[in-house]
């Protein structure tokens, strides 16, 4: 299935999934907030208000600290010996993923919500390296670096796809515009790097043969 294809399936689905959600809400009482499932920035206040729930704000919070690991893994690539295709792949997650932090703090400062700083960017959420891993992708070098940042990143974008299902299946979640258009931005994105990397994967196991 082609990433364009993919993509309109993604956000169709999505879509779906909220109006389902929102047609259920009003019939039934607007119940407590609860976290989600994932509370890796716990220690952060977090509130709901109008048209947005605490998921919605720890999704935000937590995705912060998501992107920040993501560009730490990119910086290391062009130092590393990182083939022209990984670097041209590794500068776009960069480029991307700063520009979405800016905009998911933006959301949280709007809403006077509590924004984490360097203290939370090594919280773990899903798909996010270890210690010892990101020790192991910064010894790595050329192919080798190649295949781990591929299988690391893999991984790691993964876990955002987690977080975005856990965002649409938390209670009145994912209903506020910007927050919907920025998760399934994610999903759809994501899913099309995935696509992208385990081709470039496939390319250096198959040479390595």
């Amino acid at each position: 299935m082609s990433p364009t294809l993919t993509r309109t399936l993604v956000r169709a689905t999505l879509a779906a999934t909220i109006a389902t959600s929102a047609c259920a809400a009003q019939t039934r009482p607007v119940v407590q907030q609860t976290e989600p499932h994932h509370q890796h920035t716990a220690d952060l206040p977090a509130s709901s208000g109008t048209g947005f729930t605490v998921a919605d704000v720890r999704f935000m919070q937590n995705m912060i600290g998501h992107h920040a690991q993501a560009i730490r893994m990119t910086e290391m690539a062009a130092a590393h010996g990182a083939s022209p295709k990984l670097l041209e792949l590794a500068r776009k997650i960069d480029i991307s993923q700063r520009d979405e932090i800016a905009m998911m703090e933006q959301w949280l400062v709007e809403r006077r919500q509590a924004v984490p700083g360097a203290a939370h960017a090594h919280a773990m959420m899903p798909g996010m390296l270890n210690a010892d891993q990101l020790a192991q992708l910064d010894a790595a070098r050329g192919r080798e670096f190649d295949r781990l940042f591929l299988e690391f990143m893999i991984r790691h974008h993964q876990g955002a796809l987690q977080m975005v299902e856990e965002l649409f299946a938390s209670p009145h979640a994912g209903q506020d515009s910007d927050i919907f258009r920025f998760a399934t931005d994610v999903d759809a994105d994501q899913r099309d790097e995935i696509f992208v990397m385990e081709k470039l994967l496939v390319t250096i196991r198959e040479e390595s043969k």
